[in-house]
Order: structure tokens, then C-alpha cells, then sequence
């Protein structure tokens, strides 16, 4: 095992659009999505070791570190392969909790694929796409590594190519919890099915976008300023919303546009993960075939 101290990125995703159309009898929802990886997110520095201890810092406030997706996918990639491997993980936090652009599943899916390489564990992608749909419904979209069309209730994945845009992506000062948003009564539930030829080729939207507004004031007013400059979306559930741009230059501009006390990046889709980048490089400087 290399003991080296290795820096993964942890990218933040995008739902481009989001429809609900239906929901079964457990409660679950049927959707179709399309996911997108950013060229920005958190950072995890890992040094593997043999010590079978996982350590993680900083705690994360109000939750305890066996409750911390990022232990919890370490330690299920152990209990997969009966390994007694140990590690070190230290988070550089950029995203937001509760906003939308996937920072947890995205923790959890960057540990998972760092360490398959750093403890030698050999698991396949697809073992790990399912070790983390036990932790959270978008960990497989980030194990996976590509942008991707989501059927079923977002299990069902498969390649896409949406065009590489620009986002400027603006966080109000609100969390938002899923559950809120998917039990909610007037949440649209009856969008058409249709195919991603369709699908791309339509204004994008998102059936979540009107209950949100309605629910969290920060979001329509924000949604709104947006608006006036670009086609804007909620991503996922929220609390983020987006702008499309199709240069850098234009969204920096906006960027300059929005108050001081406003929390806003720009950053460029990218439909391969920037993980997925880093360990090629990985895999390239240590001669791993």
C-alpha cells in the first residue's frame, strides 16, 4: 500500500433539469435528471495507512464522525473487502450543506474511489456505484464519474454529453432537506416521460423550482435577479440556483453584479468528474495499469 498524502477533489454537480413524474407506492419518486460535475467543490487530503483507524478533521459541527458520510463510505469499502486498512482524511469544505450541489454525496464518492486505489481494494466501478447508493441516492453519479441522464429514482444512469457552459452558481442563506421538498402537497409529480433526445433539446426545468420559491422567499429573490440576466434553475431540491453562460468572461461579470454579502462562484460543467481526472494522473505516476 502507498502511504503517500494525496489530494482528491470532491466536485460539485448540477441537475440541468429535473422532472418528477410519478411517485410509487413506498413513497419514493420517479424522475428524470440531468447531471453535471463543476470544476469546483471540496478537497480531501488522504493518507492511507495500516493503523484500521479512520480519522477525519475537522469534525463536521453537530455530527458525530461514525455519522459522517465520509467515515461511513470508508468504512463500508472495508467491510466490502474484509480489509483492515486505516486513513486519514482531512476536508477542505467549500460547498454548502443543504444546497443542492451534492457536497456530501460528493465527499462520500471521492473517498470511496480514493481509497479503491490508495488501500488496493480492486472493487469495480459498478460495486462501488453500489456501495454508495446505500449512502445516498447521487453517491453513484460521482463513483461513476461521468455527466448522466437519471432515470428510475435516479438509479437508472446513463452517459451524456451536454454542451460544457459556464454557471454562476448563487447559494441563498437557507438549507433545504429533500424529504421537505418531495413530500410537500403541491410538489408537480406528473411531468411526461421522455427521451433525452427530447429532453435535450427543450427549455429546461425544474419540477421542484415552484415549491421551493414558494416555501423559502432568499430563493425566488435571488432566483429572480438571476433572471434578468441569464437563463436561470434551481439545482436539485436547492438551495442553490444557477445561471448558464457560454463564456466565462459573461458569468464573472454577473459575479461582479451581485452584493458582498451574497455567497456566489463561477465555475465551468465538466462531463468528466475532475475526480476521475485526478486518478488518471494518479494511476499515471504510479505506473498503476
Amino acid at each position: 500500500m502507498i502511504h503517500d498524502t494525496t489530494v482528491w477533489p470532491s466536485p460539485a454537480k448540477l441537475n440541468l433539469f429535473l422532472y418528477i413524474t410519478g411517485q410509487r407506492d413506498n413513497g419514493y419518486h420517479d424522475l428524470q435528471t440531468l447531471f453535471q460535475f463543476l470544476d469546483y467543490g471540496d478537497e480531501l487530503t488522504i493518507t492511507a495507512n495500516n493503523t484500521g483507524e479512520i480519522t477525519i478533521e475537522p469534525e463536521l459541527p453537530g455530527v458525530p464522525t461514525k455519522d459522517n458520510l465520509i467515515y461511513r463510505a470508508a468504512d463500508a469499502l472495508r467491510t466490502k473487502k474484509n480489509c483492515t486498512y486505516g486513513a486519514h482524511i482531512k476536508l477542505n469544505k467549500k460547498l454548502p450543506m443543504g444546497g443542492g450541489i451534492g457536497g456530501g454525496s460528493s465527499n462520500a464518492a471521492t473517498t470511496l474511489v480514493a481509497l479503491n486505489h490508495l488501500w488496493q481494494t480492486k472493487v469495480s466501478q459498478d460495486e462501488l456505484a453500489q456501495i454508495g447508493l446505500a449512502l445516498g441516492a447521487d453517491v453513484p453519479v460521482f463513483t461513476q464519474g461521468f455527466a448522466a441522464f437519471a432515470e428510475g429514482v435516479g438509479e437508472k444512469l446513463a452517459k451524456a454529453q451536454p454542451e460544457e457552459k459556464y454557471y454562476l452558481v448563487v447559494r441563498p442563506g437557507v438549507s433545504i432537506t429533500t424529504a421537505e421538498i418531495f413530500f410537500h402537497p403541491k410538489l408537480h409529480r406528473n411531468s411526461p416521460k421522455r427521451d433525452l433526445n427530447t429532453l435535450l433539446s427543450s427549455p429546461y426545468e425544474n419540477d421542484c423550482e415552484k415549491v421551493v420559491r414558494m416555501l423559502y422567499p432568499e430563493v425566488d429573490k435571488q432566483l429572480s435577479w438571476l433572471l434578468q440576466y441569464a437563463p436561470s434553475r434551481l439545482t436539485g431540491t436547492g438551495s442553490c440556483v444557477f445561471a448558464e453562460f457560454s463564456s466565462q468572461n459573461e458569468a464573472n461579470k454577473v459575479l461582479e453584479l451581485l452584493p458582498d454579502n451574497v455567497s456566489a462562484f463561477v465555475a465551468r460543467g465538466k462531463n468528466i468528474s475532475p475526480l476521475y481526472e485526478t486518478l488518471a494522473n494518479y494511476c499515471l505516476a504510479h505506473n498503476i495499469i
